[in-house]
């Protein structure tokens, strides 16, 4: 199932480009400064949680909602996966696996997908089906978007198209 796009004019269709550079000027890499590692605090808010020790998952469902610190997520399914299950610790979140629907807002920022994957420790967001970020007056879609939290840099993959505003009369 395709989203619509409320995107009228195209501006660059690519298969693959860097975020920073065609974001415009005064914008930023989406979501960079978030803080993936330490003691933030992870809130979740959902309709049902299951939880399977075996595998050291937590699994949020029905109307998901998960804040980091000015960062949300929202999403249909969420799984929180937790590090090291064999040695018995379940304190520190490996990763956080979003499903349908699934929204990251952060700000201005925005960014809708089918799925997503936030790697607590390698820093990497990852997300994927009917790609949308918004940024300000800016708005680019494609199939894939990946964005290292760490070194600040993304990429969108797959039949980009972009809006991009240039600044003057707005």
């Amino acid at each position: 199932m395709n989203k619509p796009f409320l995107f009228g004019l195209t501006l660059a269709a690519l298969a693959a480009f860097p975020i920073a550079p065609v974001l415009g000027q005064g914008a930023q890499v989406p979501f960079i400064g978030l803080s993936s590692q330490g003691d933030t605090p992870i809130s979740v808010t959902a309709d049902r949680l299951g939880i399977d020790q075996t595998t050291g998952k937590a699994v949020f469902s029905g109307n998901v909602v998960v804040g980091i610190e000015d960062m949300r997520l929202t999403a249909d399914k969420v799984e929180v996966v937790y590090k090291d299950v064999a040695a018995g610790a379940t304190g520190a979140i490996s990763s956080l696996i979003a499903f349908g629907n699934v929204t990251f807002t952060n700000g201005s920022e925005a960014a809708e997908a089918d799925y997503a994957e936030l790697d607590m420790v390698k820093e990497e967001l990852v997300m994927s089906g009917n790609v949308i970020l918004t940024q300000g007056g800016n708005a680019l879609s494609g199939q894939k978007m990946r964005i290292d939290l760490n070194a600040g840099t993304a990429v969108i993959e797959g039949r980009v198209q972009t809006i991009l505003q240039s600044g003057a009369g707005n």
